[in-house]
Protein backbone atom coordinates (compact mmCIF):
# COMPACT_ATOMS: atom_id res chain seq x y z
CA UNK A 1 0.00 0.00 0.00
CA UNK A 2 2.25 2.32 1.02
CA UNK A 3 4.76 2.13 -2.61
CA UNK A 4 1.87 2.18 -4.56
CA UNK A 5 0.99 5.40 -2.55
CA UNK A 6 4.05 6.71 -3.33
CA UNK A 7 3.67 6.34 -6.53
CA UNK A 8 0.22 7.91 -6.58
CA UNK A 9 2.17 10.73 -4.79
CA UNK A 10 5.08 10.99 -7.84
CA UNK A 11 2.19 11.55 -10.35
CA UNK A 12 3.47 9.67 -13.15
CA UNK A 13 2.07 10.48 -15.62
CA UNK A 14 2.68 13.64 -16.25
CA UNK A 15 6.63 13.16 -15.67
CA UNK A 16 6.94 13.46 -19.49
CA UNK A 17 6.78 17.70 -19.19
CA UNK A 18 10.40 17.09 -17.81
CA UNK A 19 11.66 14.65 -19.84
CA UNK A 20 11.03 16.41 -23.15
CA UNK A 21 12.89 19.46 -22.74
CA UNK A 22 16.16 17.60 -22.02
CA UNK A 23 15.23 15.63 -25.22
CA UNK A 24 14.87 18.31 -27.25
CA UNK A 25 17.47 20.62 -26.00
CA UNK A 26 19.70 17.49 -26.63
CA UNK A 27 18.44 16.67 -30.12
CA UNK A 28 18.37 20.82 -31.27
CA UNK A 29 22.38 21.00 -29.90
CA UNK A 30 23.20 17.74 -32.20
CA UNK A 31 20.64 19.30 -35.17
CA UNK A 32 22.98 22.92 -34.87
CA UNK A 33 26.07 21.85 -33.54
CA UNK A 34 26.40 17.84 -34.50
CA UNK A 35 27.45 17.00 -30.62
CA UNK A 36 25.46 15.74 -27.52
CA UNK A 37 27.13 15.76 -23.95
CA UNK A 38 25.79 12.33 -23.78
CA UNK A 39 26.78 11.91 -19.39
CA UNK A 40 25.35 15.29 -18.77
CA UNK A 41 22.22 14.97 -20.87
CA UNK A 42 21.71 11.71 -18.92
CA UNK A 43 22.60 13.39 -15.62
CA UNK A 44 20.02 16.67 -16.78
CA UNK A 45 17.45 14.09 -17.73
CA UNK A 46 17.34 12.55 -13.94
CA UNK A 47 18.20 16.28 -11.98
CA UNK A 48 15.06 17.33 -14.04
CA UNK A 49 12.49 14.34 -13.04
CA UNK A 50 13.66 14.85 -9.44
CA UNK A 51 12.78 17.87 -9.42
CA UNK A 52 9.54 17.42 -10.64
CA UNK A 53 8.86 14.63 -8.29
CA UNK A 54 10.10 16.73 -5.42
CA UNK A 55 7.51 19.55 -6.91
CA UNK A 56 4.84 17.08 -6.72
CA UNK A 57 5.65 15.70 -3.32
CA UNK A 58 5.71 18.90 -1.80
CA UNK A 59 2.78 19.95 -3.46
CA UNK A 60 0.90 17.09 -2.03
CA UNK A 61 1.93 17.81 1.56
CA UNK A 62 1.19 21.42 1.67
CA UNK A 63 -1.43 21.79 -0.35
CA UNK A 64 -3.08 19.37 2.31
CA UNK A 65 -1.80 21.01 5.35
CA UNK A 66 -3.34 24.40 4.17
CA UNK A 67 -6.72 22.68 3.74
CA UNK A 68 -6.54 22.79 -0.49
CA UNK A 69 -7.47 18.92 -1.78
CA UNK A 70 -10.75 18.56 0.45
CA UNK A 71 -14.23 16.90 -0.63
CA UNK A 72 -14.84 19.12 -3.02
CA UNK A 73 -11.88 18.27 -5.15
CA UNK A 74 -12.80 16.62 -8.60
CA UNK A 75 -9.26 15.69 -9.72
CA UNK A 76 -7.28 12.75 -8.34
CA UNK A 77 -7.39 11.83 -5.18
CA UNK A 78 -3.80 13.29 -3.12
CA UNK A 79 -2.38 11.29 -0.93
CA UNK A 80 -1.67 13.39 2.22
CA UNK A 81 -5.53 14.49 2.24
CA UNK A 82 -6.03 11.07 1.87
CA UNK A 83 -4.73 9.67 4.67
CA UNK A 84 -2.20 7.11 2.88
CA UNK A 85 0.61 8.93 3.83
CA UNK A 86 1.62 11.92 6.35
CA UNK A 87 2.69 14.90 5.35
CA UNK A 88 5.98 14.73 7.08
CA UNK A 89 6.70 11.66 5.36
CA UNK A 90 6.23 13.20 2.30
CA UNK A 91 7.95 16.33 2.72
CA UNK A 92 10.93 14.07 3.17
CA UNK A 93 10.32 12.28 -0.27
CA UNK A 94 10.09 15.94 -1.44
CA UNK A 95 13.80 16.75 0.21
CA UNK A 96 15.26 13.38 -0.53
CA UNK A 97 14.33 14.01 -4.12
CA UNK A 98 15.24 18.21 -4.33
CA UNK A 99 18.86 16.49 -2.21
CA UNK A 100 19.41 13.89 -5.65
CA UNK A 101 18.93 17.20 -8.16
CA UNK A 102 21.62 18.71 -5.98
CA UNK A 103 23.80 16.32 -6.56
CA UNK A 104 23.60 15.61 -9.59
CA UNK A 105 23.88 19.62 -10.15
CA UNK A 106 27.18 19.45 -9.11
CA UNK A 107 28.69 17.31 -11.76
CA UNK A 108 26.50 19.30 -14.26
CA UNK A 109 28.05 22.67 -12.73
CA UNK A 110 31.51 20.90 -13.88
CA UNK A 111 30.66 20.36 -17.02
CA UNK A 112 28.73 24.30 -17.99
CA UNK A 113 30.13 26.39 -15.03
CA UNK A 114 28.11 29.48 -13.59
CA UNK A 115 24.83 29.55 -15.50
CA UNK A 116 24.05 25.52 -15.28
CA UNK A 117 24.80 26.97 -11.15
CA UNK A 118 22.51 29.86 -11.32
CA UNK A 119 19.99 27.60 -13.19
CA UNK A 120 20.18 24.83 -10.85
CA UNK A 121 20.03 26.57 -7.85
CA UNK A 122 16.72 28.96 -9.23
CA UNK A 123 14.83 25.83 -9.87
CA UNK A 124 15.31 24.21 -6.86
CA UNK A 125 14.14 27.38 -4.64
CA UNK A 126 11.23 27.87 -7.24
CA UNK A 127 10.43 24.36 -6.96
CA UNK A 128 9.97 24.40 -3.41
CA UNK A 129 8.32 28.12 -3.36
CA UNK A 130 5.70 26.42 -5.54
CA UNK A 131 3.61 25.36 -2.81
CA UNK A 132 6.56 26.64 0.07
CA UNK A 133 6.74 30.31 1.78
CA UNK A 134 4.05 32.62 2.84
CA UNK A 135 3.61 33.70 -0.86
CA UNK A 136 3.62 30.21 -2.82
CA UNK A 137 3.99 30.50 -6.26
CA UNK A 138 0.63 28.46 -7.29
CA UNK A 139 -1.55 30.63 -4.83
CA UNK A 140 -1.03 33.52 -7.36
CA UNK A 141 -1.72 34.19 -11.12
CA UNK A 142 2.18 33.41 -11.66
CA UNK A 143 2.24 29.60 -11.85
CA UNK A 144 2.09 28.97 -15.62
CA UNK A 145 5.08 31.52 -15.86
CA UNK A 146 6.71 28.89 -13.28
CA UNK A 147 6.64 25.77 -15.43
CA UNK A 148 7.48 28.32 -18.99
CA UNK A 149 10.24 29.35 -17.38
CA UNK A 150 11.73 26.41 -15.55
CA UNK A 151 10.42 23.62 -17.68
CA UNK A 152 10.40 25.02 -20.47
CA UNK A 153 13.13 27.61 -21.48
CA UNK A 154 15.26 26.69 -18.30
CA UNK A 155 15.44 22.93 -19.24
CA UNK A 156 15.76 23.52 -23.01
CA UNK A 157 18.09 25.73 -22.68
CA UNK A 158 20.10 24.54 -19.75
CA UNK A 159 20.61 21.26 -21.72
CA UNK A 160 21.72 23.12 -24.85
CA UNK A 161 24.26 24.93 -23.27
CA UNK A 162 25.56 21.76 -21.35
CA UNK A 163 26.15 20.32 -25.18
CA UNK A 164 27.40 23.69 -27.04
CA UNK A 165 28.53 26.16 -24.19
CA UNK A 166 26.41 28.72 -26.02
CA UNK A 167 22.61 29.66 -26.13
CA UNK A 168 20.90 30.77 -29.17
CA UNK A 169 17.93 32.24 -30.95
CA UNK A 170 16.74 28.28 -31.86
CA UNK A 171 17.30 27.04 -28.37
CA UNK A 172 15.12 29.52 -26.56
CA UNK A 173 12.07 29.35 -29.13
CA UNK A 174 12.05 25.30 -28.43
CA UNK A 175 12.58 25.71 -24.74
CA UNK A 176 9.69 28.76 -24.80
CA UNK A 177 7.43 26.00 -27.08
CA UNK A 178 7.64 23.24 -24.57
CA UNK A 179 7.11 25.77 -21.59
CA UNK A 180 3.80 27.20 -22.92
CA UNK A 181 2.42 23.73 -23.64
CA UNK A 182 3.12 22.58 -19.87
CA UNK A 183 1.86 25.87 -19.11
CA UNK A 184 -1.49 24.67 -20.62
CA UNK A 185 -1.45 21.73 -18.76
CA UNK A 186 -1.36 23.73 -15.45
CA UNK A 187 -4.14 26.00 -16.85
CA UNK A 188 -6.30 22.93 -17.63
CA UNK A 189 -5.60 21.64 -13.87
CA UNK A 190 -6.24 25.02 -12.15
CA UNK A 191 -9.44 25.70 -14.24
CA UNK A 192 -10.65 22.37 -13.00
CA UNK A 193 -9.99 23.05 -9.89
CA UNK A 194 -11.44 27.07 -9.26
CA UNK A 195 -13.57 26.12 -6.54
CA UNK A 196 -11.66 24.47 -4.25
CA UNK A 197 -8.59 27.03 -4.86
CA UNK A 198 -10.82 29.92 -4.43
CA UNK A 199 -12.00 28.39 -1.09
CA UNK A 200 -8.74 28.17 0.39
CA UNK A 201 -7.67 31.33 -1.15
CA UNK A 202 -5.64 31.44 -4.38
CA UNK A 203 -5.70 33.37 -7.07
CA UNK A 204 -4.57 31.25 -9.98
CA UNK A 205 -4.58 32.47 -13.54
CA UNK A 206 -7.71 30.34 -14.07
CA UNK A 207 -9.49 32.33 -10.75
CA UNK A 208 -8.58 35.59 -12.34
CA UNK A 209 -9.40 35.68 -15.86
CA UNK A 210 -12.40 33.88 -15.73
CA UNK A 211 -13.90 30.67 -17.43
CA UNK A 212 -13.78 32.78 -20.96
CA UNK A 213 -10.46 34.52 -20.48
CA UNK A 214 -9.37 30.94 -19.87
CA UNK A 215 -10.44 29.23 -22.58
CA UNK A 216 -8.81 32.21 -24.52
CA UNK A 217 -5.06 32.01 -22.24
CA UNK A 218 -5.62 27.95 -23.06
CA UNK A 219 -5.94 28.29 -26.86
CA UNK A 220 -3.12 31.13 -26.85
CA UNK A 221 -0.73 28.65 -25.13
CA UNK A 222 -1.44 25.22 -27.74
CA UNK A 223 -1.23 27.49 -30.46
CA UNK A 224 1.89 29.95 -29.91
CA UNK A 225 4.09 26.97 -30.07
CA UNK A 226 3.54 25.99 -33.82
CA UNK A 227 4.37 29.47 -34.41
CA UNK A 228 7.93 29.26 -32.92
CA UNK A 229 8.78 26.23 -35.20
CA UNK A 230 10.06 28.45 -38.16
CA UNK A 231 11.98 30.52 -35.32
CA UNK A 232 13.18 27.34 -34.19
CA UNK A 233 14.63 26.04 -37.38
CA UNK A 234 16.26 29.04 -38.67
CA UNK A 235 19.73 28.21 -40.16
CA UNK A 236 19.85 24.26 -39.06
CA UNK A 237 22.24 22.60 -40.92
CA UNK A 238 20.33 19.69 -40.86
CA UNK A 239 17.36 18.37 -39.36
CA UNK A 240 13.47 19.65 -39.45
CA UNK A 241 11.00 20.90 -37.13
CA UNK A 242 7.81 20.62 -39.60
CA UNK A 243 6.73 17.15 -38.41
CA UNK A 244 6.30 19.11 -35.10
CA UNK A 245 2.96 20.26 -37.41
CA UNK A 246 1.17 17.34 -36.92
CA UNK A 247 -0.24 17.51 -33.25
CA UNK A 248 -2.00 20.72 -34.70
CA UNK A 249 -5.50 19.45 -35.60
CA UNK A 250 -5.02 17.44 -32.08
CA UNK A 251 -4.52 20.67 -30.19
CA UNK A 252 -7.30 22.20 -32.29
CA UNK A 253 -9.88 19.14 -31.60
CA UNK A 254 -8.97 20.24 -28.30
CA UNK A 255 -9.20 23.67 -27.50
CA UNK A 256 -12.43 23.29 -28.59
CA UNK A 257 -13.16 20.68 -25.97
CA UNK A 258 -12.08 22.75 -23.34
CA UNK A 259 -14.49 25.89 -24.81
CA UNK A 260 -17.26 23.13 -24.39
CA UNK A 261 -16.68 21.06 -21.83
CA UNK A 262 -18.59 22.02 -18.74
CA UNK A 263 -16.10 22.75 -15.73
CA UNK A 264 -15.67 19.41 -13.91
CA UNK A 265 -14.26 15.59 -13.76
CA UNK A 266 -14.19 15.65 -18.01
CA UNK A 267 -11.36 18.16 -17.20
CA UNK A 268 -9.79 14.97 -15.91
CA UNK A 269 -9.59 14.01 -19.47
CA UNK A 270 -8.72 17.12 -21.00
CA UNK A 271 -5.80 17.24 -19.02
CA UNK A 272 -4.30 13.76 -19.91
CA UNK A 273 -4.87 14.89 -23.47
CA UNK A 274 -3.12 18.06 -23.16
CA UNK A 275 -0.08 15.94 -21.43
CA UNK A 276 0.03 13.87 -24.52
CA UNK A 277 -0.07 16.75 -26.94
CA UNK A 278 2.98 18.36 -25.25
CA UNK A 279 4.67 14.62 -24.85
CA UNK A 280 3.98 13.88 -29.17
CA UNK A 281 4.85 17.52 -30.45
CA UNK A 282 8.27 17.22 -28.17
CA UNK A 283 8.73 13.67 -29.85
CA UNK A 284 8.19 14.61 -33.06
CA UNK A 285 10.02 18.17 -32.73
CA UNK A 286 13.39 15.87 -31.32
CA UNK A 287 12.95 13.41 -34.14
CA UNK A 288 12.66 15.59 -37.16
CA UNK A 289 15.79 17.80 -35.53
CA UNK A 290 17.77 14.42 -35.41
CA UNK A 291 16.59 12.89 -38.21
Amino acid sequence: MNFSSWIMAARPRTLSLSVTPVAVGAALAWAVAGRVHGPAVLAALVGSMCIQLGTNLHNDAVDSERGGDGPDRVGPPRVTAAGLLSAPNVKRGAAVCFAAAALLGLYLVAVGGWPIFLLGIFSIVAAWAYTGGPLPIAYTPLGELFVIAFFGVGAVGGTYWLCTAYLGAPALAAGLALGLLTGAVLLVNNFRDVDADARVGRRTLAIVAGPQGTGWIFAGLLLAPYALLPLVGSDLPHGHVWPALATLPLGLALIYRFMREPRGRGFNRILVWTVQIQLLFSLLLAAGLVL
